[in-house]
């Protein structure tokens, strides 16, 4: 009688721990869902940027091919040459089908192996749940031969101002702490910037092929703390975004408070080039191209997954730099069209 009391009681005791290892791993299970969808909810994003774009002098920009000469000039804001902005949320771009695409979720809120097609039209410089990335158009001109390349960052010498080509987090002033906030949040080491350059002739026709760059600020930055360059892939056969003669990437820019400290300055300290950006574009005497600006969240970068806020700000400039000396670039411009 005592054995049967003793077996009936160790098969209850076996019940028990089965019941509650199972009742933990379906805690785990719904953690793990929970965390998932918590994570959509808080896709990454950029909610608010400023862009300029210098030109030296000798090389002129504006909005419009057709501009009139009073309209030419060395800075174009990002903000005059688009309607809207849009919140740059995560996508990539596909060297293959030259387009961005966006990745489809699954009903359990995990990533498929789908992708959403996007276009300028319907997912550029549109704020809403269609909008993606930004693009800007504009235009540049030399009345003399140049050869034009993107101009390495530099700080004034008090080290408050900043010129050149550089991606940071925006400063934002702290009320409460009477210090500045980093308003990139770790978006900086995964926004990208495209240049599609196509030359152009004096009626705005093209007079050759495109040619599209990705500019990578602060390629060897993360979220984590660490310092190593990982290379980016595509999405469609793993190799880097675009060919290495037309990724030029920047080391690190970063951003510190001045002594004493004060609302309206912070001290730079800007990144180099670390891949060569000499020779985007040559232009002979009267030529022109159109650049095609695009501004994205890469989401194939290894640090899109870490940003989790929606409120990221960024703070950049694309500047330009120009030889006289010769004309080697990538893309020259005929005297007149084919």
């Amino acid at each position: 009688m005592q054995n049967a009391e003793h077996k009936q009681t160790r098969h209850t005791g076996i019940r028990l721990l089965l019941y509650w290892v199972g009742l933990i791993a379906l805690l785990l299970l719904l953690t793990t869902a929970t965390y998932t969808w918590f994570a959509l909810s808080r896709t990454p994003r950029v909610s608010d940027m400023y862009v300029t774009i210098s030109a030296p002098k000798g090389l002129e920009i504006a909005l419009s091919y057709d501009a009139e000469d009073e309209d030419w000039g060395q800075l174009l804001l990002f903000d005059d040459m688009v309607e809207e902005l849009a919140t740059l949320k995560p996508c990539t771009w596909s060297e293959l089908d030259g387009c961005f695409y966006a990745v489809v979720y699954g009903m359990d809120g995990r990533m498929t192996d789908q992708w959403t097609e996007l276009n300028d039209e319907e997912n550029a410089n549109i704020e809403g749940e269609a909008g993606y990335y930004n693009k800007a158009i504009f235009y540049a001109r030399s009345d003399t031969p140049v050869s034009v390349s993107l101009a390495e960052a530099r700080v004034s010498e008090d080290g408050t101002e900043s010129f050149g080509t550089y991606l940071i987090g925006t400063p934002v002033w702290n009320d409460a702490e009477l210090i500045h906030d980093d308003g990139g949040q770790g978006a900086e080491y995964a926004v990208r910037i495209g240049l599609r350059i196509t030359p152009i002739d004096e009626n705005g026709e093209p007079a050759g092929d495109p040619v599209f760059y990705i500019y990578e600020p602060n390629c060897n930055g993360h979220a984590d703390g660490t310092d190593e360059y990982l290379v980016t892939p595509n999405k469609d056969d793993g190799e880097p975004l675009v060919p290495e003669e037309r990724l030029i990437t920047q080391s690190v820019s970063t951003w510190t408070e001045v002594f004493p400290v004060q609302r309206t300055a912070t001290l730079k300290d800007l990144g180099e080039f670390t891949s060569d950006n000499t020779g985007l574009f040559a232009l002979k005497a009267g030529g022109m191209v159109k650049i095609e600006v695009y501004i994205w969240l890469e989401g194939q970068d290894a640090d899109c997954g870490h940003l989790l806020s929606r409120e990221a700000q960024i703070l950049a400039n694309i500047g330009f730099d120009s030889d006289y000396s010769g004309q080697s670039g990538l893309v020259e411009i005929p005297d007149e069209a084919p």
